[in-house]
Formats: structure tokens, C-alpha cells, sequence
């Protein structure tokens, strides 16, 4: 009568205890990939005439305007995505029109 109940407890105990085990296992770590940079290839020589303020705002500005044309370019996506879901929307609240009328 013993073995049962402490059968019993040891199922139960291994049960509650899975998903605690399996929580502590370490994340997966993924890491990216490292490119080598070519060694022949040398550095572009700095404009001597520009001060160096003046070439990183001329670096951002575009690096922004370039930003804005991706954004610009995804929101576009967005409108015709959210068309096509209105759409389908419409659609399925036809069907559900029609279905109720047969």
C-alpha cells in the first residue's frame, strides 16, 4: 500500500518539476555573421577643403533623406495592404449576408 502512494508522489512531483527544468534552460544565442574587409581596398581620402562638421551633417542629412523614402516607401505598403484587408472584409460580411438569406 505504500509503494503506490509513493509511486503516486513521484509522478506527480516529476510533473509539477518538467516545465521548471525546461525553464532553465539558456536561451539559444544567435549571433551575426562578421563580413572580412578586403584588404586591398584602401580608405577614401578625406575632403581637405571640407571641415569635418560640414561632412558629417551632409552624412546625416542624406542618411535621413534616405530614411524618409524607406518610410515613405513602407507606408505605401501599409495603405495598399490595409485596402486589400477592407476588401476582404467587406467580402466576408457579404457572405455572411448572403448565407443567412439562403
Amino acid at each position: 500500500m505504500n509503494r503506490p502512494f509513493i509511486f503516486l508522489a513521484l509522478l506527480t512531483l516529476s510533473t509539477l518539476l518538467t516545465p521548471v527544468l525546461r525553464a532553465q534552460a539558456p536561451a539559444p544565442v544567435v549571433l551575426q555573421a562578421v563580413t572580412p574587409v578586403p584588404a586591398a581596398v584602401a580608405p577614401a581620402p578625406a575632403a581637405a577643403a571640407a571641415p569635418a562638421s560640414a561632412t558629417a551633417g551632409k552624412n546625416t542629412l542624406q542618411s535621413l533623406t534616405e530614411i524618409q523614402t524607406t518610410n515613405a516607401e513602407i507606408l505605401k505598403k501599409q495603405e495598399a495592404a490595409l485596402a486589400t484587408l477592407d476588401e476582404l472584409q467587406k467580402a466576408a460580411e457579404e457572405i455572411k449576408i448572403f448565407s443567412k438569406r439562403g
